[in-house]
């Protein structure tokens, strides 16, 4: 920290003293390194703390900025400076409260990782050498492990629900003659999605060929089971999408979420609306399904480039 005036020492020390009645000593740390900052950015600019109003705030994001600094940083700085500048208005320092009309940065949001229809369609068709994660498989086709393994990935990949939902799946919630699956996810919202016929099949052998070599007598109405009998959980369940994604070497290793990230893009990809698709997720906001048209669109881009000869 560069040399500070002398009365930001005794502001920092009664910030500290505020923000320490209700916010964790991690908190409090970061808040006052945040707020050290901005008052050397004061010094380095001539300002006094009186001075301080949003100007003198968007001067030193922009230096924040120009330095590098990324978009969670900035954003956890502005939520400091926000508190800050706050106290300082509470306790007279300043006239006016300068905070609130900084706005924040959305975070960057990373596309997620997908396959390409061809490679869905390869690792699907390929049934795999034996996993290792639970009991001992060979290349006995009706091994429960190999049996399990690739129905968890087409159930996965077929209906684009999530990990802890495909483990709290029980029997009678695969309904094939409708071709649906009720799932409880968050919040313990029940909805109904589709399943195609190949994850249906894949269930059946499970059903007819592993289930009933791992099931006890305390397995209960779980439709994925581990090799002792009680329900798969989702560790397993992720080892069995790894396993099988890399298991010939060549495909991308990708996990579960990987898988409903790609079911999703496929289901755009093939001319499924939004709502649709957010019904499928169950997403509580469309907004969060609204990521998976970037992918469509980066995909889609990139074809354009690749074949338009004028791109």
């Amino acid at each position: 920290m560069s040399a500070s005036r002398p009365e930001h020492a005794d502001l920092l020390a009664d910030f500290r003293r505020h923000v320490a009645v209700d916010r964790s000593p991690h908190t409090v740390r970061a808040y006052l390194a945040d707020v050290r900052g901005l008052l050397d950015h004061l010094d380095a600019t001539g300002r006094a703390v009186a001075d301080l109003d949003v100007t003198a705030l968007r001067g030193w994001l922009s230096a924040l900025h120009d330095s590098g600094a990324s978009r969670a940083t900035i954003a956890r700085r502005i939520a400091a400076v926000r508190v800050f500048t706050d106290h300082l208005h509470r306790t007279g320092r300043l006239p006016h409260d300068p905070g609130p009309h900084l706005a924040t940065p959305k975070a960057h949001r990373p596309l997620p990782t997908v396959l390409d229809e061809a490679q869905a369609a390869t690792a699907l068709a390929r049934p795999g050498p034996g996993s290792d994660t639970e009991g001992s498989e060979g290349s006995d086709p009706d091994d429960p492990a190999l049996l399990r393994r690739h129905a968890v990935v087409e159930v996965l990949y077929a209906t684009g629900v999530r990990v802890a939902e495909l483990c709290g799946l029980d029997i009678d919630d695969v309904d094939r003659e409708r071709r649906t699956v009720r799932v409880w996810g968050k919040g313990g919202r029940e909805r109904v999605v589709p399943i195609g016929a190949p994850a249906l099949d894949a269930v059946e052998r499970w059903l007819r060929g592993g289930r009933p070599r791992w099931a006890t007598e305390t397995s209960g109405p779980a439709l994925f089971l581990g090799a002792r009998g009680g329900r798969l959980g989702p560790r397993s369940a992720r080892r069995d999408v790894h396993a099988h994604m890399g298991a010939d070497g060549d495909g991308p290793d990708i996990a579960p979420h990987g898988l409903r990230h790609s079911a999703a893009t496929h289901l755009l990809n093939g001319g499924a609306d939004l709502r649709s698709v957010q019904e499928i997720l169950g997403h509580a906001s469309l907004r969060s399904t609204q990521i998976y048209t970037h992918v469509s669109i980066e995909r889609l881009t990139r074809t354009y480039n690749q074949a338009h000869p004028r791109a």
